[in-house]
């Protein structure tokens, strides 16, 4: 059973910064591609970012310029570093998993079919 479990989260005031880190557990096989998304309230679930075992990233255009996505192999472990958050970054981010093919799956949450339970986001102006 994968399990994904996300941390990092909190609050912080604009222009701040912010590492959540997301520990994947359980897989048995193949190769995972991971990825990053939010959900604002009222809002569409949507990709940030998503990265593949050999740590080639794909980066939306809203979160290109401010949010790195990195990960460590060795830990299972994946990473969202977030600089100058705005107040609009404000969410819920959950980290991502699924079996990759040649390349990792585009930034749509139907592609994805492992899933944490999330860690909020709140950034004060």
């Amino acid at each position: 059973q994968v399990q994904l479990v996300e941390s990092g989260g909190g609050s912080v005031q604009a222009g701040g910064s912010l590492r959540l880190s997301c520990g994947f557990f359980g897989y048995t096989y193949g190769s995972y591609c991971m990825a990053w998304f939010r959900e604002a309230p009222g809002k569409e679930r949507e990709g940030l970012a998503s990265i593949d075992e050999d740590g080639i990233t794909n980066v939306a255009e809203l979160a290109k310029g401010r949010f790195t996505i990195s990960r460590d192999n060795a830990k299972n472990t994946v990473y969202l570093q977030m600089n100058t958050l705005k107040p609009e970054d404000t969410a819920m981010y959950y980290c991502a998993a699924e079996v990759m093919g040649w390349v990792c799956p585009p930034l749509g949450a139907s592609s994805y079919g492992y899933w944490g339970r999330g860690t909020q986001v709140t950034v004060s102006s």
